[in-house]
This record gives structure tokens, C-alpha cells and sequence, in this order.
């Protein structure tokens, strides 16, 4: 078989060693290269800016980027963090082990950019009186309303639940629906219950105490959350909370029923990237979720992410890496800094620094005014996770009126979902690593979940080992499994984001080898991503014999496709992955034969 990958073969994949070996600091080598005294930093989605900013600003400082892409950026960033693993400059979305931070990360709070921020968000991060991970920015969440549909019809801002009763009556009136819910995802409906929660008892120290008891185990949401169930009933009952037949996600949502004028509020869990709806040029609105009486109507944050400096640049010998750090971090706490984040492109987040200003007409404007004033709380997530999708499903069965589902059904299932969770806690974690795995160690496990599913004889997973932007950086392996418990969290953590199908082809022992040598050149530029080869008893290949090679998700290029005849099927990786590792029982990067 004749092909331009055959014939670039040994100098691309020799090209692709050299940059492995230049750029990846995250792969511990027998031995170790002096430090070239470079940043390692983690990649992350929304950092592009600034990184162009921190470049023009600060030459000197030098970045080595420690890959992921993967389907779990959260889960393996703290993965990380328990094997003591991080990046210089580590990056997360949430904080969920606090005397973990404090044990692996520097202490902030007595450098001069903390100063920048304001008081309530440094409460709102401090542990024990230190500061460890400081938000980058908030994206602010709230009822979004077609802004220019409520003031032609003369209709003002309800500021308690009897207007919003009142103005929704007036809306069906026009034939128009009062608020659409995206269900798509159960997070939404969990959301949506909570929030209006929050706007009574939930974030009372009373609340705060049932939350801590509740996850413990130790209350029950029976004699606690019949009022609430009450007040979700009643933004059901005047059409608040109406869900999409088609159960589209949240921006096809905003574009059909606040776009298209079928509604007037959406009450979904969503960053908008617009502010004046594509097809009519209506403008959108943010309003508080609205409580009883109002005078507690809210807004909810979640910071986009959270950044920290490791504490071994803290250790003598790394004053010159610590200067930088904190010289890197100061900058994304200037004025330029957060410009970097925020733009017209992104109009529902929020600077953290204490200084910075949002015009009147903003979308955000009241949101960063309730931030201030106390009127504004954080999303709830961490340490609801192991229950949080099933309870906004039993939620998103009341709202769509399915499975006998209403307010006092759901509190039941609260109670059940999480007694179980707690009686079956070690149950959830189904196998474990006795060691810590490197990246190509990792892929060849992958590698070995995929062939024995599939029945292959042989699997080429890419790596994603050096950092380039472009395509096919997504369908490579870019986490490592560390040593420890494995649950269906830690083994997404491993796995590429794409899911749902595999390839399956026909090719000799000599292209396999070929292919290996070429790499994936996902981009077509001639900058490949090295390919392991995984191969059913770690047999060698023979030249002429023709072979059943299985390939990820988009994990090969359009050229390779025809050429192998590579058959696009149906079939998980992570489903893959979770019953294969359930089968092992125990994992280690010498072991588990593929027989």
C-alpha cells in the first residue's frame, strides 16, 4: 500500500520524539534532564488570551505544558494533586479537598495582588486562614428574559413571587410561555431546585448546617424540604419551569423559545456568548431568581477556574521559578489580566478584582451588584456529586410529568439516593492501581480495554505527549492513571473526550508498522502525535499477515480511514474501559496480561 503517511514515516516520528523530549515534562524519565527552569503549566480551555498577553508582557518567562484533554479536566487535576503530581502553575474548576491544597500549594495571601481582589470572594476561598486557589473570574447565572419582548408589551421586572405570578398570567394571556427549563442535562433540574432553595432557608447558617448533616448522613431531607418542594410546585404551576418536548440542550433552547419569542424566560443553567438573539436582534436580559417576598431574590456563581502555584517553588533552589510565578499570576490579576478573559464574547462572566466596574446596560450589571451586597451564592456541587444526577433526574421526572414524580415523591428519593450512596460507597470504586502509571503506560492500558472488547488483535492509541493546538489533540490519551482506588471518576480521567464509536480495520503486520512510525497527523501539517501500538499478547507483528487493528474514537486520519478500510462502530470506551478494569480487579503497568 502506496501512501504519503508511509512515506513521511521515520522522520516525522522522529521529529515527534524530539518534540516529546523538548516539551513534556509530565512524563517522568529513568533519567531526569536538568531543569531548563521553564513554568510547567497545566493547558486549559479559556487561557489563550492571556497567554498571548503573558507573552508580550513578560518574555522572560518561560511555559512547558503539561497535557490534558481528556473527559474529565477536574477529576485529573485533582488526581494529580493526590499523587503530588501538579504542574508548577496548577490549574481546577473546583476545590474539592481543602487540606490537600493546603499541603501541596503555596500560600498566596501575602502577595500584593491578593490585595486586588475583593474582601468577599477572599472569604469565600480562604482556608484556615490562608488563600491557595484564587478564582480567575465568576460566570454569573440568573433568569435570562427577551429584554425587548417584555418592553414592548410594557411588562416590568417582578420583585417577588406574586408579580411573577401576576406577570405570568398576563404572558399566557398573549399566548406566549412563561419559562422554558433546559432538561437535557440533570444538572439543570438539580439547579433549579436548589436555587430556589437558596432563596429562603438553604443558605442560612440553619441550611448550611442541614447540608454538612445531610452529606454526612446524619439529617434527612423528610421535615426539611416540604416548603421548598411547595415553592417549586407553584413556578411549575405558573409555568416557570416548562421543559422542551425535544429535550434540546441549553443554547438551542435560548435560540428557539427566548429567539424565536415562544418565550419570555429561561430559567437554564448557561454562559451565553451573545447578548441580542441572532434572527430578531432582541436584546437579552439577567434577572434574580425570584423568592416568596422578595427580599431574598439571588443570583448564583460558579468561578470558570481556579489557579494556584505549586509549593515546591516555595523549597530553596527555585526562587527564580517562584519570581515567575507569582509575576505570571500578578499579571492575570491586573486590569489587562482579566480583560484577557472577559470580553463581548463572553458577557455573563465577572472580574474578581475589587476595582473593576460593569456598565448599567450590562447583562450582568445587577448580578455584580448582588455579588457585593451578599445577594449572590455559589453553585452547588462539591460534595453533592455522587448523587447529583439522579436527583435532578427524579427532579426532571416531576417537572415533565413522568414516573409518578412530584414534590414529596422527589424528597423521598433524596433521602433514598443518598442513604445509598453512603451504604454503598466502597461498592462504587471497582478496581485498583498499584502503581503509578506514565502516559504510555496508560494508553497501553486503554489500548488493552479497547482490543479485548472488540475482539481486535491489535490497537493504536494516540498520545497527545507534546502541546500544539489543532486538531485531533482531543482523541489522543493525554491523562496517566495514578496509584489508588479506581471509581467510573478516575477512570474517565484516563480516557479521551470523544465517545460513543471506534474504528475497526484491516491492515498488514508492515502498515501497522508503517502507521506506527508516521504517527497521527490529525491536522495534516506534519506535525503528528505519536501512536502506541497495543498488541493481543504482546506478540510481534508479522509483515505479510493481515490483522484486526481497533482505533479510538476520531483517533485516525481521513487517508488511513480509506486506506484500511476502517468501519466506524458503535461502542463506548468508557463502557469499555469501567467493565474491563471491573474483570482486572487490579491494575499495575507491568501486569494484566491481553491474552
Amino acid at each position: 500500500m502506496t501512501m504519503k503517511w508511509m512515506q513521511r514515516g521515520l522522520a516525522l516520528f522522529a521529529a515527534s520524539v524530539l518534540l516529546l523530549s523538548a516539551c513534556s515534562q509530565t512524563e517522568k524519565k529513568p533519567e531526569q534532564e536538568p531543569d531548563s527552569g521553564a513554568l510547567t503549566w497545566s493547558t486549559w480551555n479559556g487561557y489563550n488570551n492571556f497567554l498571548k498577553l503573558l507573552n508580550e508582557t513578560c518574555p522572560e518567562i518561560e511555559l512547558e505544558y503539561d497535557v490534558y484533554s481528556g473527559a474529565n479536566y477536574t477529576g485529573f487535576s485533582w488526581a494529580q494533586m493526590r499523587a503530588d503530581d501538579i504542574p508548577d502553575i496548577f490549574i481546577t474548576t473546583q476545590i474539592l479537598d481543602e487540606e490537600l491544597a493546603k499541603e501541596r500549594l503555596a500560600d498566596l495571601s501575602s502577595y500584593d495582588m491578593v490585595n486586588r481582589i475583593s474582601t468577599s470572594i477572599l472569604d469565600q476561598v480562604a482556608i484556615d486562614g490562608g488563600v491557595y486557589l484564587l478564582p480567575v473570574d465568576y460566570a454569573m447565572y440568573g433568569i435570562l428574559y427577551n429584554k425587548t419582548l417584555m418592553e414592548e408589551h410594557g411588562w416590568a421586572l417582578p420583585t417577588n413571587f406574586a408579580e411573577l405570578e401576576a406577570l405570568c398570567e398576563d404572558i399566557r394571556a398573549e399566548g406566549l410561555i412563561p419559562g422554558v427549563l433546559g432538561t437535557q442535562l440533570t444538572g439543570n433540574t438539580f439547579s433549579a431546585v436548589f436555587n430556589l432553595a437558596k432563596t429562603s432557608w438553604l443558605t442560612t447558617p440553619e441550611g448550611v448546617n442541614w447540608e454538612r448533616d445531610f452529606l454526612a448522613g446524619d439529617a434527612t431531607a423528610a421535615g426539611r424540604w416540604e416548603d421548598t418542594m411547595d415553592f417549586v410546585q407553584r413556578y411549575i404551576d405558573i409555568g416557570m419551569f416548562t421543559t422542551d418536548p425535544e429535550d434540546r440542550n441549553n443554547p438551542q433552547i435560548v435560540l428557539d423559545y427566548l429567539g424565536q419569542r415562544k418565550s419570555v424566560f429561561c430559567t437554564a443553567v448557561l454562559t451565553l456568548s451573545i447578548t441580542q438573539l441572532p434572527d430578531t436582534g432582541d436584546e437579552l436580559g439577567m434577572m434574580p431568581f425570584i423568592s416568596e417576598d422578595g427580599s431574598k431574590n439571588i443570583y448564583m456563581y460558579s468561578p470558570t477556574s481556579y489557579i494556584g502555584i505549586s509549593k515546591r517553588l516555595t523549597e530553596p533552589g527555585n526562587e527564580k521559578k517562584l519570581e515567575d510565578a507569582v509575576k505570571l499570576l500578578s499579571l492575570l490579576y491586573s486590569p489587562e489580566g482579566q480583560a484577557a478573559f472577559i470580553t463581548q464574547e463572553t458577557p455573563c462572566l465577572m472580574s474578581v478584582l475589587s476595582s473593576a466596574g460593569v456598565p448599567e446596560d450590562a447583562l450582568i450589571y445587577d448580578a455584580q451588584q448582588a455579588v457585593w451586597k451578599g445577594r449572590a451564592f455559589p453553585m452547588t456541587y462539591v460534595g453533592w456529586d455522587g448523587v447529583l444526577a439522579d436527583m435532578g433526574q427524579a427532579y426532571k421526572d416531576w417537572f415533565r410529568g413522568e414516573g409518578d414524580m412530584d414534590g414529596p415523591a422527589c424528597i423521598t428519593r433524596m433521602d433514598e439516593l443518598q442513604n445509598n450512596f453512603l451504604s454503598h460507597s466502597e461498592q462504587l470504586y471497582f478496581c485498583r492501581s498499584t502503581a503509578d502509571f506514565t502516559q504510555e503506560e496508560t494508553a497501553r492500558l486503554v489500548g488493552k480495554a479497547l482490543g479485548s472488547a472488540v475482539g481486535a488483535d491489535a490497537v493504536m492509541v494516540p498520545v497527545g505527549t507534546f502541546y500544539r493546538e489543532g486538531a485531533g489533540l482531543k482523541s489522543c490519551v493525554t491523562g496517566k492513571l495514578y496509584e489508588g482506588r479506581i471509581n467510573t471518576e478516575v477512570s474517565a480521567t484516563i480516557l479521551p473526550a470523544p465517545d460513543g464509536e471506534y474504528g475497526l480495520g484491516s491492515m498488514t503486520g508492515a502498515q501497522v508498522r508503517e502507521l506506527v512510525q508516521t504517527g497521527f497527523d490529525a491536522a495534516g501539517d506534519g506535525k503528528p502525535f505519536p501512536y502506541i501500538l497495543v498488541t493481543r499478547g504482546d506478540r510481534e507483528l508479522e509483515e505479510d499477515r493481515v490483522y484486526k487493528v481497533a482505533f479510538l474514537m476520531g483517533g485516525y486520519t481521513g487517508e488511513v480511514e480509506q486506506a484500511c478500510s476502517i468501519q466506524k462502530e458503535k461502542g463506548s470506551i468508557r463502557g469499555f474501559m469501567k467493565a474491563w478494569l471491573q474483570e482486572q480487579k487490579t491494575v499495575s503497568p507491568e501486569g494484566n496480561p491481553w491474552e
